[in-house]
């Protein structure tokens, strides 16, 4: 008896010693939430972004981290299930005690994982283009507003650089992003002048992998006199086989450009592009962008993901907007706890307003002190033959995002600052 008591007293110590030295681990570094699907139809899109949000987060830990911590990334993967983000979310949150979060890509995922941040007073850091329609207190926003892709990149189309086009296909995957965005858009051609038998609207499901009846649909509605492009908001890995049957059925970019807001050069890795040459997509940075700071991060991503054997990237690293969207809100944060002394998150907030980081995309990226969203440059490139983006049209500066487009009746005079839950 004096044994077995003598060896559970044993065991209560280890668990107690190891639980010390758990507690005193956790204050010794940051955590912070790295919240993507690395599996399922949006791990085409995702997985690359918590890969390049590790390589921020040990390009800060280099520098001595912060506060004189470093952080500690906790990775999970909701596998592209939607309610699965929101249960993700509640555990970095609870459980881990992350202080911020990094993640989503849909907006059907952030808008699962929402009300989490609200109710627990956690941050969110957006890095994808979205429909707008939406200001947190808890979210920062760091990939474009409508405004700051979608309605330049039509107008562009609209033009005579962009061929003068008179009848649009508003093409999407079958949920909030491309319904709330082609709404917009729908409005904003009808202002233009642009009439209702004009304009053709599609859906597919998350996954769809047959395009051959909606190409020929596309096909037919483009040979009836007028110039016609297509607005594509398809997201995932869809995308692969809409671009195969582009290719497959003949449509050239001199007859019917198509313009995508969700496909850069990751999604375009597994396609032959050589049939897609002109075809456009509209972005807030391109990997092809000349300048200092993008050389500096193409070759930071390029070691890294030969360092750290990243399938695809070891041998062919590729970089696109929202992993310079990741890049740039993991260290405006870092710059922002900082600047509180804080993780805290009001503290963090306050902080967080006007902050500014060197882009690789060749401007100052500046945090608006008000509406939680970058100021961001738009550029529209078009597909070459290697899969990388010629830049034929880009805004002189940054733009300033207004998340209410008022091309929606119902949004005129909301105003751009997040509501205090």
């Amino acid at each position: 008896m004096t044994t077995r008591r003598s060896f559970s007293i044993s065991l209560t110590a280890v668990a107690l010693a190891a639980l010390g030295a758990t507690a005193a681990h956790a204050q010794e570094t940051i955590k912070v939430g790295i919240l993507h699907s690395l599996s399922g139809t949006m791990a085409i899109s995702e997985t690359v972004l918590k890969d390049v949000a590790l390589m921020t987060i040990d390009e800060i830990n280099a520098k001595g981290g912060v506060l004189g911590k470093k952080l500690e990334p906790v990775v999970v993967d909701p596998a592209s299930n939607w309610p699965l983000f929101a249960e993700k979310a509640r555990q970095l949150i609870t459980k881990d005690k992350v202080a911020a979060t990094f993640g989503c890509w849909t907006s059907v995922s952030r808008k699962s994982v929402l009300p989490v941040y609200e109710e627990l007073n956690s941050l969110l850091f957006y890095p994808v283009q979205y429909e707008g329609e939406e200001l947190s207190k808890n979210v920062f926003y760091t990939g474009a507003a409508p405004n700051q892709q979608a309605i330049p990149a039509v107008e562009y189309l609209m033009s005579k650089d962009g061929g003068s086009a008179k009848r649009f296909v508003l093409l999407g995957t079958d949920y909030v992003y491309p319904r709330t965005t082609n709404k917009i858009l729908r409005a904003f051609l009808k202002s233009k002048g642009v009439a209702e038998a004009d304009i053709m609207e599609e859906y597919t499901p998350f996954g769809h992998s047959d395009y051959q009846s909606i190409i020929a649909k596309i096909k037919k509605f483009s040979s009836e006199g007028k110039k016609t492009a297509v607005v594509s908001t398809i997201n995932g890995d869809s995308n692969v086989p809409f671009y195969k049957e582009l290719g497959n059925q003949g449509l050239k970019a001199t007859d019917v450009p198509v313009v995508a807001f969700s496909v850069g050069e990751e999604e375009l890795r597994g396609v032959d592009t050589k049939p897609l040459v002109g075809h456009l997509a509209a972005w807030n940075y391109f990997m092809s962008v000349k300048n200092p700071t993008n050389d500096a991060f193409i070759k930071a991503w390029s070691d890294y993901a030969k360092a750290k054997n990243i399938p695809g990237h070891k041998d062919k690293p590729l970089t696109n907007d929202p992993m310079e969207a990741t890049y740039i809100g993991i260290h405006m944060w870092a710059q922002a706890v900082t600047k509180a002394k804080s993780t805290d998150t009001d503290k963090v907030i306050a902080a967080m307003a006007g902050q500014t980081f060197k882009a690789p995309g060749g401007f100052t990226s500046t945090m608006d002190k008000e509406n939680h969203h970058l100021h961001k440059p738009v550029f529209i490139g078009e597909v070459k033959a290697d899969g990388q983006f010629n830049v034929v049209w880009k805004t002189p500066g940054p733009v300033v995002a207004d998340p209410w487009s008022d091309y929606i009746p119902e949004n005129k005079g909301k105003k751009n600052v997040p509501e205090k839950k």
